[in-house]
């Protein structure tokens, strides 16, 4: 069993540094998403991060080995690679279709559908705090929708697609998490990513329109760049906070994506009007992200929030 460092400052710094990496992804994704098409990017950012991995491994000389994996492993890299590109393609189809911060809330129902798989598939607990945590989320996300639930429940329009969409691509990236947990017994973290990362690139390859970066305004062009490296650095720092913290407290952590999205964009939009929209939601609205961020944070602390509970409850009871 791994045993975190005990460095919880170092791993809080991480987990905040992923946490901001991953929280003005979608705006710079937007941007560059208006010249490139959602297929071409996605190559460009998986073949980016693999290439700097596959430098990075074959100069440290550890170079994931695939003898000896059995079909069965072999079928987890297939579903694991499938998975993540079907998240990303679809998320960035999703992200054309809405703004920033509505697609950077919407996946925060992704460790909530893989906390309930991993009850079927691991057998893993369902506790009661993170129930309290799923009515809590599933309460704000009606409150982040207010003003557009009669368009969400009643009409196919653009912004339920995008919803749909961002839902689906979720949906798939669960596939892709369970995939890599049982990769990890056999591999490191560098080791699974560089393979995922680079079967995907190779997978869209027939239908990526490499010329189309050529046609990005100079901005544009730094932004692409920065998407690309995002991916690999963000991950990067998720992994190794994981390293020097423990995974719900960084999970919990990350959970206030949403909220620098949201920051983020409001800024931005003042900042730089021409290019950057200010987010459309009411008061409400925000208090619906705030509330769907802290039932992520319960859900993810729920079992650590009970353990302590009952221990406080047990040393009571002695007394």
């Amino acid at each position: 069993m791994h045993i975190t460092s005990g460095r919880w400052v170092h791993g809080l710094f991480l987990a905040l540094l992923t946490v901001v990496l991953w929280g003005i992804l979608p705006i710079k994704l937007k941007q560059v998403l208006q010249v490139m098409d959602p297929i071409t990017v996605t190559w460009y950012r998986l073949l980016v991060s693999g290439g700097l991995l596959l430098v990075w491994l074959t100069a440290q000389r550890r170079l994931p080995r695939f003898q000896g994996l059995g079909r069965r492993r072999l079928g987890l890299v297939g579903l694991a690679i499938f998975g993540l590109l079907g998240n990303y393609v679809l998320y960035l189809v999703g992200l054309k279709l809405l703004s920033p911060g509505t697609a950077q809330l919407v996946v925060q129902i992704g460790p909530v559908l893989l906390l309930v798989a991993s009850v079927f598939i691991f057998k893993e607990r369902f506790s009661i705090g993170q129930f309290v945590g799923l009515v809590v989320l599933m309460a704000g996300f009606g409150l982040f929708f207010n003003q557009r639930l009669d368009e969400l429940l009643t009409s196919l329009g653009v912004y339920t697609t995008g919803v749909l969409t961002i839902l689906l691509a979720t949906s798939i990236w669960v596939f892709y998490a369970l995939s890599q947990k049982q990769l990890l017994t056999v591999w490191t973290s560098q080791q699974v990513m560089m393979v995922i990362y680079l079967g995907c690139a190779a997978l869209l390859t027939p239908w990526v329109h490499p010329l189309e970066a050529l046609q990005l305004d100079p901005l544009q062009k730094w932004l692409l760049l920065a998407c690309c490296l995002n991916t690999l650095v963000a991950y990067g720092a998720f992994a190794e906070a994981l390293a020097h913290w423990e995974a719900s407290r960084v999970s919990a952590t990350l959970a206030l994506t949403p909220l620098v999205t949201l920051i983020a964009v409001a800024a931005a939009a003042q900042l730089w009007p021409g290019y950057v929209q200010s987010e459309d939601l009411n008061a409400l609205g925000y208090i619906g992200a705030v509330t769907v961020v802290g039932g992520s944070a319960l859900v993810a602390l729920g079992p650590s929030l009970m353990a302590g509970w009952r221990a406080r409850r047990s040393r009571f009871s002695r007394v």
